[in-house]
């Protein structure tokens, strides 16, 4: 069944990691609503590192609830390499979109530095001697709340403890390309 996927990132103690959420057509509008009910009055997203630790614990319970799964791409790196890091992560992660019959790829944007992530998935996607049906397009990460997933995700695997515990339910897989 083709999915969707949405990724963001988390950079910790010189580790990168890029969170891509799979979700089936199917529960794309329902999770949708799901994690637009968790906001609370006046907000415009969740974004996991600015709440605070109960409401954490609320928000990952209710998201490892939705029916969706994360990938999670680790890498080593220091300041000067995160982005040559992020991209070998992003060109592992376009790869399995393109093995799962991926339609839609969206990316948190990152403003002006979104011209790397374009550039690699058009040297990887023009790698492929077939046509593929994935787009990609960056967005605000208050624009998709899908995004959401991956930003929480990304969040409590990077904390490790029983953060990581609570995320443990939602992640497929954990590779370091």
């Amino acid at each position: 069944m083709p999915v969707h996927a949405f990724i963001d990132e988390s950079v910790r103690d010189q580790r990168y990691l890029l969170c891509m959420t799979l979700v089936p057509p199917a529960q794309l509008a329902p999770s949708r609503r799901a994690l637009t009910a968790l906001l609370l009055p006046g907000a415009r997203e969740l974004h996991f590192k600015k709440e605070k630790e109960p409401r954490r614990r609320q928000l990952i319970d209710r998201i490892a609830a939705l029916e969706v799964t994360t990938i999670l791409y680790l890498g080593s790196c220091t300041r000067k390499t995160e982005e040559e890091t992020r991209q070998k992560c992003l060109e592992h992660a376009v790869a399995d979109l393109l093995a799962k019959n991926a339609h839609r790829l969206v990316l948190d944007s990152r403003d002006h530095r979104d011209v790397h992530d374009r550039r690699t998935l058009q040297q990887t996607l023009g790698y492929r001697p077939s046509k593929t049906e994935l787009t990609y397009e960056h967005l605000n990460s208050t624009a998709e709340p899908l995004l959401w997933i991956s930003d929480a995700v990304g969040w409590c695997f990077g904390a490790g403890g029983h953060w990581r515990r609570k995320a443990a339910r939602l992640i497929d897989a954990i590779i370091e390309p």
